[in-house]
């Protein structure tokens, strides 16, 4: 089987609000958290693909748009 990629699409602030999770859990001990080091690459990955995709994460309002963006309703699956 070749590799191939995964697409995972996220509302704007579903990402904002799991970049912001993610930024967290990568600022603990991983293996105190995530016991599968096959795990860590993705994480990190992930997190940097969000990183380069939100320029909210650098805005002067970055809490007050994270904390709008946890208040308002979750996409519908």
């Amino acid at each position: 089987m070749s590799d191939s990629w995964v697409t995972i699409k996220l509302t704007r602030d579903e990402a904002l609000v799991l970049s912001h999770w993610l930024e967290k859990l990568q600022m603990t001990d991983l293996s105190q958290v995530v016991d599968d080091p096959a795990v860590w690459a993705p994480i990190h990955t992930i997190a940097g693909t969000l990183d380069k995709a939100l320029p909210e994460l650098f805005a002067s309002d970055y809490d007050e748009q994270l904390e709008a963006a946890r208040q308002r309703p979750a996409a519908e699956d």
